[in-house]
């Protein structure tokens, strides 16, 4: 097997997705693992993305879990880490984007790393340290009514310096915009005052493209997909990646299909909402579900009458108030879990119905997914929209085509796109 070249980590798993899939597109052959594996990998593949589930874990298990991905990426003799984060930089102020990034950039002897969750192609945008959603500052956006993560901060450098005891440092965009030589001087000399982490400005890919430049000798790179643009060029200008055109081709996957959705982001809940317009819906109800009620059953046994003719969609997706009322009577995590379990189960259930392509919106949702159906690495393939591909999981109970949307990414009409284009 061919050793790859850069080892990534990303703390969910639909952004494990976004990440393989901007690589992919830059012509690296990439495969998504599920936790750290056991067995070997394909041969030939230029880059690996384990994928964990640590966004919201205990910190201590999210850090133990992310030096565990870095050893085995290690051992496979990665020349570069990436550690994914959201391009809402979704976070808590005790971490864990903070805690993480200190343990990898120690194991790894990195002084200075960068941050930076920009994704222009999805409207996330950073200007003096300002996070962007479309036009909203992040604090503005419905981030901020985030059921685990909500974002009341769109300064970056200090929502980033509340979960870090090292100085954090920022590079503007007019320093971005002199080049990658200019911003890795800018960089050095912001190593030499003690800095640890860098937030750096970003608008458009040039500005990434320009970043990736800058970064080729960093040990450690932390961020959003958008700034994985720039880093295969890196290894293609030493002469140690050739483009693979049919990085991204899929097998077929006939079958029967299915959307499941757990996020309730602004994006998403409009996704659900344009869906029930013209097809059919089984919405789940967590206070029901924590009575004992079998939703489970219910959901599928109304999938079964349905699937032979058309998709079907089921979802715990509720508005911001629907979602307080739940959290306030089950509390916080209670109330996401009893959802995120009945869609796992439900996707075993529509699996052994025949259900081959499925799309899942949430990234803990498809963690949950994921695991139900003993995914164990993902191929990936051609993007349904910017951060979104369609992948192929491999696992215990068979293949099954699968698309990992993290909540706040797609146009309203992503569901309905997802399925025209599926293997």
């Amino acid at each position: 097997m061919a050793t790859p070249l850069l080892g990534c980590i990303a703390d969910d798993f639909t952004g494990g997705t976004d990440l393989a899939s901007t690589l992919v597109a830059q012509g690296m052959r990439t495969v998504q693992v599920l936790g750290v594996p056991d067995g070997p990998l394909p041969s030939d593949v230029d880059a690996v993305v384990v994928a964990l589930k640590t966004r919201t874990l205990p910190t201590a298990e999210a850090v133990a879990q992310s030096l565990a991905a870095l050893a085995y990426l290690r051992a496979l003799g990665c020349r570069q880490f990436f550690f994914k984060y959201c391009s809402t930089f979704d976070s808590t102020a005790a971490g864990n984007i903070g805690p993480v990034a200190d343990a990898l950039a120690g194991a790894l002897g990195a002084t200075l790393s960068i941050a930076c969750p920009a994704f222009p192609e999805n409207g996330r945008t950073l200007y003096l340290g300002q996070l962007f959603v479309g036009d909203q500052p992040l604090a503005e956006s419905g981030m901020r009514h985030h059921p685990l993560t909500p974002m009341t901060d769109s300064n970056l450098v200090r929502a980033l310096q509340a979960q870090t005891p090292h100085p954090v440092g920022l590079v503007r965009l007019p320093q971005v915009r002199q080049g990658s030589a200019a911003l890795a001087t800018a960089l050095a000399d912001l190593q030499a005052q003690g800095v640890r982490h860098a937030i750096v400005d970003a608008i458009d890919n040039a500005d990434l493209h320009a970043i990736g430049a800058a970064v080729a000798d960093h040990p450690l790179v932390t961020g959003g997909s958008g700034v994985a643009l720039g880093l295969p060029a890196n290894f293609r200008r030493r002469g140690l990646l050739a483009a693979h055109a049919e990085a991204s081709a899929l097998p077929a996957a006939p079958g029967l299909a299915a959307v499941l959705s757990g996020s309730c982001s602004t994006a998403t809940r409009g996704q659900v909402a344009l869906w029930l317009e013209h097809r059919p819906g089984f919405r789940l109800d967590p206070l029901a579900l924590a009575t004992g009620d079998d939703q489970v059953g219910a959901a599928l046994a109304w999938a079964e009458a349905r699937l032979a003719t058309e998709p079907v969609l089921i979802y715990g997706s509720a508005d911001p108030e629907e979602v307080r009322k739940a959290q306030a009577q089950l509390g916080v995590e209670r109330a996401g879990q009893l959802v995120e379990d009945a869609l796992a189960r439900i996707a075993q259930g529509l699996h052994t119905r025949g259900v081959t392509r499925l799309v899942v919106a949430g990234g803990e949702t498809s963690g949950a997914v994921v695991k139900a159906l003993a995914i164990v690495s993902l191929r990936i393939g051609a993007p349904i929209a910017p951060g979104v591909p369609w992948t192929l999981g491999s696992g215990a109970r068979g293949d099954i085509a699968l698309a990992l949307k993290s909540g706040n990414f797609g146009t309203p009409d992503f569901f309905e796109r997802a399925l025209a284009v599926a293997p």
